[in-house]
């Protein structure tokens, strides 16, 4: 038993959100304020936030606390946001009509969120994602 809550100690909890309907640029501006944050100070942060992206960032870092707590059992009062990632989803390609009978392209993107949560705070300045230390 003891063994198993030293590996828990330096574990990484994740959370996806995948297929969101607003495109990555979108995404990443929010994303960059509130990387390696604190999860509490990120979701204050992300309330008063005045972007439809952080709506979806702060439900993915909740999804993430979740994962911690439930299937992890560590305290969500520690954590602090180890790493947002912000991938380029499929995009649904429309049309505008045009004059002459023509037609212009346009896509509309959708953005993948992977965002890692960690409760050690010496992991976060300089880690990179997977290498080990």
């Amino acid at each position: 038993m003891r063994e198993k809550y030293q590996k828990l100690k330096n574990m990484e909890i994740r959370a996806e959100s995948k297929s969101v309907r607003i495109s990555p640029r979108k995404v990443r501006l929010v994303a960059d304020t509130v990387r390696n944050l604190s999860v509490s100070q990120a979701l204050n942060m992300l309330t008063v936030t005045q972007k439809r992206a952080s709506v979806a960032i702060e439900k993915t870092i909740k999804s993430a606390v979740a994962n911690a707590v439930h299937n992890a059992k560590v305290k969500a009062d520690g954590l602090i946001i180890k790493s947002i990632e912000v991938f380029e989803g499929s995009s649904l390609k429309r049309f505008h009509a045009s004059t002459r009978g023509r037609t212009h392209p346009y896509k509309k993107r959708s953005s993948h969120i992977k965002i890692v949560l960690t409760d050690d705070k010496t992991q976060t300045k300089g880690a990179v994602y997977g290498a080990k230390s």
